[in-house]
C-alpha cells in the first residue's frame, strides 16, 4: 500500500445472518490524508454498512461475514480492536444519541481528550475551541439529556473533531439541523478538513443545504456510487460522476444537487440560472389533470387550548424552563399540517404533549388519541422482527394485509430481520409502516422522512397523503421545506416559545418576516417557484412532476 493512503478497502463484501444477498459486494476504495469522498446510493445500498466496516464495528461488534480487507494506516481492521481503531477514526452518525453518552456537554467533550491522556490544563480551552467551531459555546454547561436533536448533532460533531481524527466519517451530519445549525456544521467540517486534513467520507441526503451557495462545487471532489446490490457503480471526480450518472441516480431515488436533478428532468444544464431550465420548469407546471389537494376538510379531531409546556418539571434542583406557552391549535380530519421551527423551539415537545406522552403544565389537549412516529425510529420498536413489528397490536391483521404493507414500504425482503439490524432508512420506513397500519384518526410524525432517500421520501409522502385522503389528520415536523411544500396543506410555525404563524402552506412560506423570525431558509427551488408562479396549484404540480421523474417506489 502506498504510504500516502490512510484508508484502503480491498474487495470488501458484507453479509448479514438470515439475509441471503450481500449488502456490500467487492467494494474497493483508497483515500489519502485530506482526500474527501461523497457516497451516493439509494436507501439499503450499503452506505451505512460501508461506514461500519471502516470503523471496525463490522465485524467486531455487529455479527456479519466480512470478505476482503479494510486497512487503516498500516493496520488491518480485523486484527485491531474497535477501541484502537477509534483513535484513528471519528464518526458523526445519523442519530447523535448513539454517540452521546455522558450526562453533560462538557464531560462529553472532555472524555476523548482524557482517553488520550491530554494535559488536563489544556482540556478546557480545547472544549471551547471545538464548541466555537460548531457555534455551540452556549451548550457547554447543558445536560445532554435536554438537547434537541439538532443541538445534540452539533455536540456530537464537536466531540468528534476535538480528537483530531485521521479519518472523519459523516453519516448524514445535517439530518436533524435547522438552517443556522446546518450552516455552522458545514463551516465546521470545512474548517476541520482544512486544519487537520483528515480523510473524509460523507453520506448526506440534504445535498443542496450542505453545499450552500456553492452547488456541486461545495461537495467533496470525489464521488462513489453504490448500486442497490451494494456494488460500486462509479468512482471518480464528482462533477464527472454526476454528469454521467445523474439521470440514473435520479431515477433510482438518490438525493442529488438541484442542478443535477434539473438536468436529469429537463435535459438542460446550468441550473436555475439558465433560461432553458426555467422554461422546462414552467412547462412542468402547465395544468393537466387534478391539481393540488382538496380543501374541504372534515370535523375537528384534536384541539389544544392555551397549552404551556415546561422542561425539567420535578427535577431535583426544582427548576423548570418554559419550552412553549399559549399554544392553541386545531386539527381536522383529512388535513395535513406541517410543524416548523428551529432546533430547540419545542416541536418534539409539542408532538409528545399532543400524543398524551407528556402532560402540559397549563392548558388542555382534547380529542382522539393520536398515533405517533418518533424522531428516533428505534424508540417505538417492541418486536424482534419486521413482520412482528407491523403486526403488534393488530391481532386481526390478515397475512394478505401484512404482505401489502410490507410491499408498499419496500420491506418484504426484510420481513424476518430484526428491526434493530436495519439501515437508518429501513428503520424509518418500518416506523412509518407500523404506525400507518393502525387506524388512528390523528397521526403525529416527528421528522417522518429523516434518513430516507428520495424514492422512499416520495413513497412516505404518498402514504401520508393517502391516509389524509381517507380522512385521517396528519401533523408532522420537518426541517425539509421542499417536503413541506410538496405535502402540507397548512403550516404552524414555532418561535420565541409560542406559535408565531398558522395558515395555508404557500401563504406562510411567502411571509419573509415569519421565516426570518423562525430562522427558516427556503430551498433555492422553492424560492424560485414562489416567485415564478402565482398559482399554488402550479407550484404543487411542478414538485409532483419532479417527484414523478424518480423511479417506481414499489
Amino acid at each position: 500500500m502506498p504510504e500516502t493512503d490512510i484508508l484502503t478497502l480491498q474487495d470488501v463484501s458484507v453479509r448479514f445472518p438470515r439475509r441471503p444477498e450481500a449488502v456490500l459486494s467487492d467494494v474497493s476504495v483508497r483515500l489519502a490524508p485530506g482526500e474527501q469522498l461523497i457516497v451516493f446510493g439509494a436507501s439499503g445500498s450499503g452506505k451505512s454498512t460501508l461506514l461500519q466496516t471502516i470503523t471496525g464495528v463490522i465485524p467486531h461488534s455487529v455479527v456479519a461475514s466480512l470478505g476482503g480487507s479494510v486497512r487503516m494506516g498500516g493496520t488491518l481492521s480485523i486484527e485491531t480492536s474497535v477501541v484502537e481503531l477509534s483513535r484513528l477514526v471519528g464518526v458523526v452518525a445519523q442519530d447523535p444519541a448513539s454517540s452521546v453518552c455522558l450526562p453533560d456537554v462538557e464531560q462529553e467533550l472532555a472524555l476523548p481528550l482524557e482517553n488520550r491522556g491530554v494535559d488536563p490544563a489544556l482540556i478546557s480551552a480545547r472544549i471551547d475551541r471545538a464548541l466555537d467551531a460548531v457555534q455551540a459555546r452556549m451548550l457547554r454547561h447543558r445536560s445532554t439529556g435536554q438537547l434537541s436533536g439538532g443541538e445534540g448533532q452539533r455536540v456530537a460533531l464537536a466531540a468528534t473533531l476535538i480528537a483530531e481524527p485521521a479519518v472523519l466519517l459523516l453519516d448524514e451530519p445535517t439530518s436533524m439541523l435547522d438552517a443556522a445549525g446546518l450552516g455552522a456544521v458545514r463551516r465546521a467540517i470545512r474548517s476541520a478538513v482544512d486544519t487537520y486534513r483528515p480523510a473524509v467520507v460523507l453520506v448526506e441526503h440534504r445535498i443542496d443545504e450542505f453545499t450552500g451557495t456553492a452547488g456541486i462545487a461545495g461537495l467533496p471532489p470525489r464521488a462513489l456510487v453504490l448500486g442497490e446490490a451494494g456494488t460500486v457503480i462509479a468512482d471518480g471526480p464528482t462533477v464527472d460522476v454526476l454528469a454521467q450518472h445523474g439521470r440514473s441516480l435520479n431515477q433510482n431515488g438518490c438525493w442529488l444537487p438541484l442542478e443535477t436533478e434539473l438536468l436529469a428532468v429537463t435535459g438542460c444544464a446550468g441550473g436555475l440560472g439558465e433560461a432553458g431550465v426555467r422554461a422546462g420548469l414552467r412547462s412542468l407546471g402547465e395544468p393537466a389533470g387534478a391539481l393540488g389537494r382538496r380543501q374541504d376538510f372534515g370535523r375537528i379531531v384534536l384541539t389544544a387550548t392555551d397549552v404551556v409546556i415546561d422542561r425539567g418539571v420535578g427535577a431535583p434542583n426544582g427548576t423548570a424552563t418554559t419550552v412553549l406557552a399559549g399554544v392553541s391549535l386545531t386539527l381536522r380530519g383529512g388535513e395535513i399540517v406541517a410543524l416548523l421551527g428551529g432546533n430547540g423551539t419545542g416541536k418534539t415537545s409539542l408532538l409528545l404533549t399532543l400524543a398524551g406522552l407528556h402532560r402540559p403544565s397549563v392548558g388542555t389537549v382534547t380529542g382522539a388519541r393520536p398515533g405517533m412516529i418518533f424522531q428516533n425510529a428505534e424508540h417505538q420498536f417492541v418486536e424482534h422482527t419486521v413482520r412482528g413489528e407491523i403486526r403488534h397490536g393488530l391481532p386481526s391483521l390478515s397475512d394478505d394485509e401484512l404482505q401489502a404493507i410490507l410491499h408498499r414500504h419496500r420491506l418484504t425482503h426484510l420481513a424476518d430481520q430484526s428491526p434493530y439490524r436495519l439501515s437508518g432508512g429501513e428503520k424509518r420506513r418500518l416506523s412509518v409502516a407500523a404506525m400507518l397500519a393502525h387506524d388512528r384518526p390523528v397521526l403525529l410524525a416527528d421528522e417522518p422522512t429523516f434518513g430516507l432517500d428520495r424514492r422512499d421520501t416520495i413513497a412516505t409522502l404518498a402514504a401520508l397523503g393517502q391516509a389524509a385522503d381517507a380522512g385521517r389528520s396528519i401533523l408532522f415536523s420537518s426541517h425539509d421545506l421542499r417536503t413541506v411544500a410538496t405535502l402540507a396543506d397548512r403550516v404552524i410555525v414555532l418561535a420565541d416559545h409560542t406559535v408565531i404563524a398558522d395558515g395555508p402552506v404557500f401563504e406562510v412560506l411567502r411571509w419573509d418576516e415569519v421565516l426570518k423570525q423562525a430562522g427558516l431558509e427556503l430551498p433555492t427551488l422553492i424560492r424560485h417557484l414562489l416567485k415564478e408562479f402565482d398559482s399554488d396549484a402550479r407550484i404543487r404540480r411542478v414538485l409532483g412532476q419532479l417527484d414523478a421523474a424518480v423511479g417506481a417506489t414499489t
